[in-house]
């Protein structure tokens, strides 16, 4: 499975509205308020990366109210229900 973190910048005044919009989004599974430079937190997960890069370019970012964006993919990940041992989240 395929993980991104996308960080964003919202029009302050639509924060709550793109949030709720954004989950509706197939492969969106959580949305996150959060503090410092950016507004919101989403996580996608998909069975593949191009998956992915077709949520972003065709649905998240045309979700009015978003400012700019930064994007992660997730590598591993390190769950501490497994011990604290690497998970490959391919």
């Amino acid at each position: 499975m395929a993980n991104a973190i996308v960080l964003l910048k919202v029009d302050h005044r639509k924060v709550t509205g793109t949030a709720e919009k954004l989950l509706d989004i197939h492969g969106v599974t959580d949305v996150y308020s959060i503090s410092g430079r950016y507004d919101l937190m989403v996580i996608i997960k998909c069975d593949a990366v191009d998956q992915i890069e077709f949520v972003i370019t065709d649905h998240l970012l045309k979700t009015e109210g978003i400012i700019d964006s930064e994007t992660m993919f997730a590598f591993r990940s390190y769950d501490k229900r497994e011990g604290g041992k690497a998970i490959d989240v391919d």
